[in-house]
């Protein structure tokens, strides 16, 4: 079984789906790819379906109901790939946003030490963002600096959804107690694995925005950020119980 599970939730994305999983399938080194499919009214999970018949064994879909926020599939898929064998878990978009080639660097960030690896837009004070207005990219950098500010969190790219985590980092954070679904659920993953002791790097990526299909991005995504960190500042983070 591969060590490396690359999870994708996807909501309305046939025009990029069969292109991003057959680009993760054609990358050195074996990787797995599970879809956690939000009930996407333009046939999504049809095409992913289709293409299991070509990558048995290799290639998964979790179906939900509906659209229940990025962090919930994110630990679906969490819980998933820990029933298994997986060492090395990922999150990517389906929009080519991050680059499929960069799972290979954060692997290897992993693999020589680093217990969660960040694809990160903006380490080293550089913004490495491609096709967004520029009100969009002072937002998301100055986003990440208020994270520093109020939480201490020091990661220069917060809100980053390109990531790796080793198996033992799930293994240890409570899921329970992840409470947001929009970006500040990245921002409490990182900071409970912080805060949990753990070694926590940033590679640099150039993050392009999506050419097809439509942005999830919403207001409410943003306020929960910024109401959210707050409460983070104030969280009192626990590893997770031992049975």
């Amino acid at each position: 079984m591969a060590e490396k599970l690359v999870i994708i939730p996807t909501y309305n994305e046939k025009e990029n789906i069969e292109k991003i999983i057959r680009k993760v399938f054609s990358l050195e080194g074996e990787f797995h790819v599970l879809i956690i499919e939000d009930n996407s009214p333009d046939g999504t999970a049809g095409i992913v379906k289709r293409l299991m018949k070509e990558f048995p064994g290799k290639l998964f879909i979790e179906e939900r109901k509906g659209k229940l926020g990025l962090g919930t599939a994110y630990i679906h898929g969490f819980r998933w790939a820990l029933e298994r064998d997986y060492q090395y878990i990922f999150e990517m978009d389906a929009d080519f946003s991050h680059n499929p080639d960069d799972l290979l660097r954060l692997y290897d960030a992993c693999k020589n030490g680093a217990d969660v690896a960040i694809g990160s837009r903006y380490v080293g004070g550089v913004v490495n963002v491609v096709n967004w207005p520029m009100g969009r990219v002072l937002m998301s950098y100055f986003a990440s600096k208020y994270v520093r500010v109020i939480t201490g969190l020091r990661v220069a790219d917060s809100t980053a959804g390109f990531v790796c985590y080793t198996r033992k980092v799930l293994e240890t954070i409570w899921f329970d107690k992840i409470k947001f679904v929009g970006y500040a659920f990245q921002i409490e993953m990182k900071l409970t694995a912080t805060k949990l002791g753990f070694k926590v790097v940033e590679v640099p990526i150039v993050f392009t925005d999506r050419k097809e299909g439509t942005s999830k991005m919403s207001s409410g995504i943003f306020k929960e950020a910024i109401i959210g960190v707050i409460k983070l500042r104030f969280k009192n983070i626990k590893p997770k119980p031992e049975k």
